[in-house]
């Protein structure tokens, strides 16, 4: 593979999956969010980089309070920079989002971030009074106005869907010249990677099931835009879902049996057809799962962040709930092996 000097990101994502005993018996949400705790620590023992929580409003799932999990986790760990993956901002008040973010920036000592987005699941709409009919305007709306609260001044605000603010300063205030780390989550729409450059965000893109390369026309538009826009280039992630055990056909069948359950579950509602096993070993040599060795994982890996210019990487780990000492496996794994592997096979810092 070509060198390079960039220096490379490498994250664990969780969508707080109800997690299963190494007996087999459920987990139920209390346990989880325990169990989400202890693979946080882990994780910045490690010296992994981020640890960042999805918002979810289903019952397979246990975080829909994002922020408040990572306030726990700021009193556990030391290093690792906290975030989300993804904040809903279209189905909730910037300014609150703001005031939980800068509390958290004040118990974590500036290790949170935010990742925005505008929802792949929706449950969030009507649960707090949102029209779904809206879902666009909500977000462009919303992002503007998070735009601002980051500025550092007091707010004078008048917008068709938010509230109207006049000469008014939301508190918790940041440190002079401090900031809370914003980055885009996309899920392929061009139209949000036009959105995240101009307002100077980072992007992240969910790549959550075909060829990776699928994503090489929004990374292209992504540099287009910023040299249009004459914004600076910040770093290009990607996120995708994987299992990484020592041996490659138990991480097939591990696998099989959770990626495979909560994806035809989440295609109940949208309209998926059944995920069939031939689908599922093309995920894993092609496609966008990275399931097998720390060595197989590390090579794709690496292979596919080369090809995408990709400068960060977050593994969705724990998809489906898995066993206790499997979802530790795949932590301790990536952490150990995979991560510095990659960093060998790229060349990068």
């Amino acid at each position: 593979m070509l060198m390079t000097d960039k220096p490379y990101t490498f994250g664990l994502n969780t969508f707080g999956d109800l997690a299963f005993h190494d007996d087999g018996s459920a987990m139920n949400g209390d346990q989880t969010l325990q169990q989400v705790l202890q693979e946080a620590q882990l994780a910045d023992q490690l010296g992994i980089d981020i640890f960042a929580l999805g918002e979810h409003h289903r019952p397979e799932f246990a975080i829909s309070s994002p922020e408040v999990v990572l306030g726990a986790m700021a009193a556990l760990t030391k290093n690792i920079k906290l975030g989300t993956a993804v904040t809903v901002l279209s189905s909730d008040d910037p300014v609150r989002v703001f005031e939980r973010f800068s509390t958290l920036h004040g118990l974590s000592n500036g290790r949170e971030q935010i990742m925005i987005g505008r929802g792949s699941f929706t449950e969030s709409f009507p649960l707090y009074g949102y029209d779904l009919e809206k879902y666009n305007d909500l977000f462009e709306e919303k992002i503007a106005m998070w735009d601002q609260l980051l500025q550092h001044k007091k707010m004078n605000w008048k917008g068709k869907l938010t509230q109207k603010l006049t000469d008014t300063m939301v508190y918790p205030m940041l440190p002079k010249n401090e900031t809370i780390e914003t980055v885009v989550g996309v899920g392929g729409s061009p139209e949000s990677i036009i959105r995240a450059v101009y307002y100077d965000y980072a992007v992240m893109i969910a790549i959550i099931g075909g060829e990776p390369v699928r994503f090489k026309p929004y990374v292209d538009l992504y540099h287009r835009a910023v040299r249009e826009f004459n914004k600076t280039e910040r770093p290009l992630g990607m996120h995708a879902h994987g299992i990484i055990l020592d041996d490659a056909e138990e991480a097939k069948e591990v696998g099989w049996k959770y990626i495979r359950a909560e994806m035809d579950r989440i295609g109940i509602d949208r309209g998926w057809a059944p995920m069939t096993r031939d689908r599922f070993e093309f995920e894993i040599d092609k496609g966008s799962y990275y399931v097998g060795t720390p060595e197989q994982v590390a090579q794709k890996l690496a292979k596919n962040m080369q090809a995408l210019d990709m400068q960060r990487f977050d593994l969705v780990y724990g998809t489906g709930g898995q066993l206790e000492h499997q979802r530790l496996a795949t932590i301790e794994n990536y952490g150990k092996r995979v991560i510095p592997r990659v960093k060998e096979l790229l060349g990068g810092k």
